[in-house]
C-alpha cells in the first residue's frame, strides 16, 4: 500500500522538478525568441507594402505634375547634304543617292539660373516633393569649324539651322519658353519625330551666318517638376547658379557645387563645370540620335548604359562614343524631411534584440525576487513588444515618426509595467523592468540619430550591456530557485 501510494508522488515531483528547471525555462525563451521572428518578418513585408504604397502615390502625384526634370544647354544643328552611292559597282550619277546628315555644335559658353521653390503635394495620408523654378539659360556659340569636318561649303544648307533645346518632360512647362537669338525674339516649337536629341525636344529655326564670329542665345522658361532638378552640362564651359527656398537639398551627379550655402529654409549653390569630362565632341556630324538617357532609379543607370554603348558602337553612325546618363549630369535632390519607412524599417531589424534582452532581464527577475512567470505570460509580453513596430508604423504615417516613436513605447511600456505588476505583485520589479524596456527603446532612438556612427555606438552599447548581466549573474544562486520547488 505505502509503495503504491509513494510512485505517483515520486513522478509528480519528478515532473514538477523538471518543468521548473532555470535551464528549461531558458531553453524555452530561446525557442520563443526565435517564434516571435515570424511576426516581425511580417512586419517587415507590411513595413515594405506600405512604403511600395506611398511611392506609388508619389508617382501618380508626379504624372500629373510633372516627372524629375532634365534641363541640357542647347545644341545647335545645321543640315547639309551627303551623297551616297547606291552600290559600289559603278559612281555614275544614276546610282548616287542625296540623304540629309546634321552638324552638331555644343555651345562655347552655357549660364544656367534657376529660382526653385518646392513644396508638399499630398494626396491622403502620403505626400511628394514638387517645385516650381524660374529659370534662364544664356550663353554663346562659336564659329563653325569646316575644315575639322571636311564638308564642303555648298552642301551645307545655313537656311535650315535650327536650335535644340531638351527637357525631361513637357508636362511640367508652365508656358511657351521665350528665345532671344542675336537680339532677335523667337518661339521654340514641339519636335517629337525628327530631331530627338533629348527625352522630349524644342526646337527653333535660327538665322545663322557662318561669318560670323559668335552667336548668342538666351531662353527662358518656367518649369515644373518633381523630387529632383537635373542639369545636363553640355557647354565647353557651364556655370550654374541655383537658390531656392529648402533647407535640406542633396547635391549629386558628376560635380558637387563649388559654393554653397544652406539655411534653416533655403539654399544656393553654384557650379563651374569645364568640357575636360564631358562624354560628347564641341560638334559632330551624322544622325540625330538621342545624347542621354535618365533614370530615377540609378541602380539600373550602369546596366543600361552598358548596353546603350554597345548599341552606339555597333552602329558607328557619329562620333558620340556613348550616352550620358545621370552620372554625367549635375542634380538637386529634394529630400522628404523624414522617411517615416525608412527610420521603421531600422528600427524594427532591432526588434529581436529587444525582446531577448527583455526576456532575459524577466529570467532575472523571476531568480531574484523568487517570482514565478508563466510562459504564457511571456508569450503575450513578446505579442506587445512585437506589437509596438506595427504601432509605430500605423501613428508614423499620421502623425510624423518621433512623435510616432514616444507613443508608442511609452504605451508599450505602461502596458507591460502594468502586466508584470499584476503578475508578481511587486511594484519595485514592475517599475525596475519599465525602466529597463524603456532605456531599450531609448537606446534604439539614440541610434536612429547617430547614423554614421550607429554601428560601432550600437556595438558598445550591446557589449556594455552583455557586461551588466555577466556582472548581475554572479549575485545570483542559479540552484535556489530550482531546490526551492525540489523541497515544496
Amino acid at each position: 500500500m505505502d509503495n503504491n501510494n509513494s510512485s505517483p508522488i515520486e513522478q509528480s515531483t519528478l515532473f514538477e522538478r523538471v518543468s521548473n528547471s532555470t535551464v528549461l525555462k531558458l531553453l524555452v525563451i530561446f525557442f520563443l525568441s526565435l517564434i516571435l521572428l515570424i511576426p516581425l518578418s511580417l512586419i517587415s513585408d507590411l513595413i515594405e507594402e506600405r512604403k511600395n504604397r506611398e511611392q506609388e502615390v508619389a508617382a501618380g502625384i508626379t504624372l500629373n505634375w510633372g516627372k524629375d526634370q532634365v534641363v541640357s544647354s542647347p545644341i545647335l544643328a545645321i543640315p547639309y547634304r551627303e551623297t551616297i552611292p547606291l552600290s559600289a559597282e559603278k559612281i555614275q550619277k544614276s546610282n548616287l543617292r542625296e540623304e540629309t546628315k546634321w552638324i552638331f555644335i555644343l555651345p562655347k559658353t552655357s549660364n544656367i539660373t534657376t529660382d526653385i521653390t518646392p513644396q508638399h503635394l499630398s494626396r491622403g495620408i502620403y505626400t511628394s516633393v514638387v517645385y516650381h523654378s524660374n529659370m534662364t539659360l544664356e550663353g554663346s556659340f562659336d564659329k563653325i569649324s569646316l575644315e575639322k569636318l571636311e564638308i564642303p561649303k555648298e552642301d551645307i544648307d545655313w537656311k535650315g539651322s535650327k536650335l535644340i533645346f531638351g527637357l525631361q518632360d513637357f508636362k511640367g512647362l508652365g508656358k511657351r519658353p521665350s528665345l532671344n537669338w542675336d537680339g532677335d525674339e523667337l518661339t521654340f516649337d514641339p519636335d517629337f519625330n525628327n530631331l530627338k536629341l533629348f527625352n522630349q525636344n524644342l526646337v527653333c529655326s535660327v538665322p545663322l551666318d557662318p561669318q560670323k564670329k559668335n552667336s548668342l542665345y538666351k531662353i527662358k522658361l518656367n518649369l515644373k517638376g518633381s523630387r529632383s532638378l537635373n542639369f545636363l552640362p553640355l557647354g565647353d564651359q557651364t556655370n550654374i547658379q541655383a537658390k531656392g527656398n529648402w533647407a535640406n537639398p542633396s547635391f549629386t551627379g558628376a560635380f558637387l557645387p563649388s559654393k554653397r550655402s544652406t539655411g534653416t529654409s533655403n539654399f544656393s549653390a553654384s557650379w563651374e563645370i569645364p568640357s575636360f569630362n564631358r562624354k560628347l565632341p564641341q560638334q559632330w556630324t551624322g544622325d540625330a540620335r538621342p545624347i542621354y538617357q535618365f533614370d530615377t532609379n540609378l541602380e539600373n543607370t550602369n546596366d543600361r548604359n552598358e548596353q546603350k554603348t554597345a548599341q552606339n558602337s555597333a552602329s558607328a553612325v557619329t562620333t558620340v562614343n556613348s550616352l550620358l546618363d545621370n552620372t554625367d549630369m549635375i542634380t538637386i535632390n529634394f529630400l522628404p524631411d523624414i522617411n517615416n519607412y525608412q527610420k521603421t524599417t531600422r528600427v524594427a531589424k532591432y526588434g529581436i534584440l529587444v525582446i531577448i534582452l527583455t526576456f532575459t532581464s524577466l529570467l532575472f527577475t523571476e531568480v531574484i525576487k523568487k517570482k514565478r512567470i508563466h510562459i504564457i505570460q511571456y508569450i503575450l509580453i513578446g505579442a506587445a513588444m512585437v506589437l509596438f513596430y506595427t504601432l509605430l508604423l500605423a501613428l508614423s504615417e499620421h502623425i510624423g515618426f518621433n512623435l510616432a516613436y514616444l507613443t508608442a513605447s511609452i504605451a508599450t511600456v505602461m502596458l507591460i509595467g502594468s502586466f508584470i505588476k499584476s503578475i508578481t505583485k511587486d511594484q519595485k520589479s514592475a517599475v525596475l523592468l519599465s525602466s529597463i524596456l524603456g532605456l531599450f527603446y531609448l537606446f534604439i532612438y539614440i541610434l536612429m540619430q547617430l547614423r554614421d556612427y550607429s554601428l560601432v555606438a550600437g556595438t558598445i552599447g550591446i557589449f556594455i550591456i552583455l557586461a551588466i548581466l555577466m556582472r548581475v549573474s554572479t549575485k545570483i544562486n542559479w540552484y535556489q530557485f530550482d531546490n526551492s520547488h525540489a523541497d515544496q
